[in-house]
């Protein structure tokens, strides 16, 4: 999926697997922030997929949280790098990131009904496990700011509750 396994605070969730290898270097600050920002808004957009498609209200209902708390983070993000002058950097990562989501919400948007949900809720668990392993061992390790570090703790927080309502709605529909 990316060069490194970097993929996210604020991003989370709608497409598994590719985007996260081995880390081979470590990522500044202001691609941090940007694979942040990206991974954040890929799951706002497949939040709002999942919105349109989904007639099942427990899944509807995790769609609007993931929607409305990684637009949060994404703010906070953005406030963070407006305070701090930095410009985020766009890299491999969160260029791997973006490539990977489109041909995932292609993949999803596909289907309808139980087959729908199904794929987004394994989609949403994967992907935030991934994202979580990618905190704690590359993005909040690398991060030389201060702040930025304790944004990105504090993301992992929320995300780890993410995977554990996704894996949760995910049992209670099978």
């Amino acid at each position: 999926m990316f060069v490194r396994p970097i993929a996210a605070l604020a991003g989370l969730c709608l497409f598994a697997a590719a985007p996260f290898a081995q880390a081979q270097d470590k990522p500044t600050d202001p691609q941090i922030a940007h694979i942040a920002y990206t991974a954040g808004v890929i799951d706002v957009e497949a939040g709002k997929l999942a919105k349109d498609k989904s007639k099942t209200k427990d899944v509807v209902d995790f769609a609007n949280q993931m929607i409305q708390d990684h637009e949060a983070v994404n703010v906070q993000a953005l406030d963070l790098v407006k305070k701090l002058n930095v410009t985020p950097e766009d890299n491999a990562t969160s260029k791997a990131l973006t490539k990977a989501a489109t041909e995932k919400r292609a993949e999803l948007s596909a289907l309808d009904g139980a087959a729908f949900d199904k794929a987004y809720l394994d989609n949403e668990v994967a992907y935030h496990k991934q994202v979580n392993e990618a905190l704690e061992k590359v993005l909040i390790p690398s991060a030389q700011n201060a702040e930025l570090k304790q944004l990105l703790e504090t993301g992992l927080k929320l995300f780890q509750g993410h995977q554990a309502h996704a894996e949760q709605v995910a049992a209670e529909l099978k």
